[in-house]
């Protein structure tokens, strides 16, 4: 039995994602990546899945426009996720959760629904939420040693 490809296209570079986006996502992708890399100015910017996730001592969040197809999903915008979304408070309930139980996200679908100082704020407790846990492991780790 043949595995399916959840990806037809592979991007070797940030500049090789960049260039296959349309011109509005690119739009959205850039400015949410300045405001990533305005937060976190250290963290290591990488592409999985085809694209960019951005990580310090874990991955922190990552960037997924639309226009990158996982499977049969069908996604609209750009969205901004967080790999450990379930442990960020979201008393307004800003992100979006559908049926997930860690990962969670925002689309945005143009320029003037990004609120750069909220988003902001969710980026600096994903970056306290990692260098917790990154503690918390190495505790542990030296328990066992």
């Amino acid at each position: 039995m043949k595995k399916r490809k959840m990806q037809q296209i592979n991007f070797n570079t940030i500049d090789d994602f960049l260039d296959f986006l349309p011109e509005e996502e690119l739009k959205i992708v850039e400015f949410l990546r300045q405001i990533i890399l305005d937060c976190m100015p250290d963290c290591i910017e990488k592409l999985s899945y085809n694209v960019p996730y951005y990580r310090r001592h874990s991955n922190v969040c990552f960037i997924w426009p639309a226009s990158i197809k996982w499977g049969n999903s069908e996604n609209k915008g750009v969205r901004l996720g967080f790999t450990n979304g379930n442990l960020l408070s979201d008393d307004i309930d800003y992100l979006e959760k559908g049926e997930r139980k860690q990962v969670y996200w925002k689309d945005f679908m143009s320029l003037k629904e990004i609120d750069t100082d909220l988003l902001k704020s969710y980026i600096f407790e994903a970056l306290v939420v990692d260098e917790e846990r990154a503690k918390a492991k190495n505790i542990k780790k030296h328990k066992l040693n």
